[in-house]
Formats: C-alpha cells, structure tokens, sequence
C-alpha cells in the first residue's frame, strides 16, 4: 500500500517534524504530513498521512484526545511545562486533597482556555513561542475547549511538592500545560506539567501505534505498515456501498444517486472496499467533499 495512515509512537525528546522526516526516508515520499502536533516533551500517538491519505488529515486533527500526564503542584514555569525556566515555587505540601478536587472540577466541561505563551499559536504572523523566546510580551486570547474528563490516578507528596498523576480526555486544541498553570493557580501555588503521553486520537489508540526507527541510524529498517484509507473512515463516518457503474462515475465527477440516509459526511467504498471518496449525502444525493485519485479508486 503506497497511501494510508500511520498510528506512531512517538519517543521523548524528538519533535513531530523529526517523526514525519523519518516517515519520509522509511517510505520513500515526501508526501507526509501528521494530524496534530505533540511537543518534543510529549510522548504517544501521533497520527501520520502519507501520499494521497494527507488529504484526510484535515478529518482527524480534530477528533478528541486523551492523555496521561503528571503535574507539579508548588512549581511554576515560563513554559508551564518542565522544559521551562522556574518562575516561581511555594509550598505546596498543605493542599489537601479534597481542594485539589475542587480545582480540578472547575477546569471540566466546556471552558474558556489561555493557551501557553510557549505554544505555535501565530501571533501576527509569528509563533508565539518565537516571540516569547525573544522576550516580548505574549498575550494571547481564550478559546473554548471541552475537558471531558479530568481524573486522578495517583497523589505523590514529596518536600514541598505534590504530583499529580492524571488522565485527560479533551477536544482538539486543549493545552494539558496550561490545565497543570490554570490547576496551581487555582490552588495558589503553581503548577507546571513534568509527563505527557498521548494514548488516545478519536477511536486510535497508542496500543496500535508502531515505533519509527530512525534510517540513519539503522539503514536495513523495514517500513512499517499503514492503514488502509477506508478502514481508517469506516471507524469515523457512515459507510455506503457503491457499485461499479457509480464508482466509475463518481470517480469521473459525475452526479450519483444513492439508496442512502441523510448525511453530512459518510465514506463511499468501491465494491472491492477501497475508498473512494468523502461525500455528502442529501435527498438520495451524493455531493463528493474529497475524492481519492481515479487511479487509486479504479485500480
């Protein structure tokens, strides 16, 4: 299979782009492109288009996550994360649990979220963190994200610092860095993120994600197997069958009529199961929102 999609473990300590640049030299294409950055600090999954597939990155950047992560209660960063400089520490060992509860509460369900001032977000044309890193004042706007989930795993207390193991289940565009600022700064102590692992996009999970094993280290790596295009839509979207005639034509830009419910966005297979194309179904009418090249769809 030449296009598809790739689930990816992502290790520390390396960026998305590194993860795509080692997707590039494995399969032999520059056509690569991944659905949602994870910080070099971050680990898990990471989800990877390649050759025509890329196109349906834009379905997936904004499928709901999860994550497993442990914040620092009694810390405070420039990053919010445990990359960053310490800004400011207090002690945190007198924060009983049931008040940790009661912050946590408070950042579930639809909020209104500052994104770190270390984040991508362009501010003028330029990220913020670039302007941050050059010690220029950053504000940036709130914007609405759902936490749908905010758990406790585990409390570890330690001098004059608390960790919080915890899981986060969240919309797309959720910062877990400043839920850990926005949770110390409830308490009134600070709090920065020192773990991130991302186990969860839409229904992909890291259990199915591969490793990338860098080429230029191991040049016999073999290239690792990508999801057919259709069996990533079919988990996401309603699917209708076409027939021969219909994938001929809807592969040439033809009108198609389809025997099918009412949808804004269902997956159109072929009758050998490839995918043919994104569509929007209305009144027994197929109005195509992304087609996959007449090659792949007619083989």
């Amino acid at each position: 299979m030449t296009s598809g999609i790739l689930l990816v473990d992502k290790p520390q300590g390396v960026t998305s782009h590194d993860v795509v640049a080692r997707a590039r030299r494995l399969l032999g294409t520059r056509k690569v492109g991944h659905a949602g950055t994870l910080d070099p600090m971050a680990t898990g999954l990471l989800l990877l288009g390649v050759d025509s597939a890329t196109r349906l990155l834009t379905y997936l950047v904004g499928l709901d996550k999860e994550y497993r992560a442990t914040i620092r209660l009694g810390v405070a960063t420039d990053t919010d994360d445990a990359e960053g400089e310490v800004i400011a520490t207090r002690d945190a060992s007198g924060v009983p649990d049931d008040a940790i509860e009661a912050g946590i509460a408070a950042l579930r369900g639809p909020i209104q979220q500052v994104p770190s001032t270390f984040s991508a977000i362009k501010v003028d044309g330029r990220r913020a963190y670039d302007r941050a890193r050059a010690g220029e004042e950053v504000a940036l706007e709130a914007r609405p994200v759902t936490i749908h989930a905010f758990e406790v795993d585990a409390v570890r207390r330690e001098a004059a610092v608390v960790d919080l193991d915890v899981r986060v289940v969240c919309s797309s565009g959720t910062y877990i860095r400043a839920l850990a600022r926005d949770l110390g700064a409830e308490l009134g102590v600070g709090g920065h993120l020192t773990a991130l692992r991302r186990t969860r996009v839409g229904p992909f999970a890291v259990a199915d994600a591969v490793e990338l094993p860098d080429p230029r280290v191991d040049a016999d790596a073999a290239a690792p197997a990508l999801l057919d295009p259709a069996e990533v839509v079919a988990r996401l979207f309603p699917v209708v069958r076409l027939d021969a005639a219909q994938t001929r034509d809807l592969a040439h830009g033809k009108r198609v009529h389809l025997d099918a419910a009412d949808a804004e966005l269902a997956a159109a297979l072929t009758p050998e199961g490839r995918l043919a194309a994104l569509v929007e179904l209305r009144s027994g009418r197929a109005r195509v929102l992304l087609g996959l090249p007449t090659s792949e769809v007619l083989g």
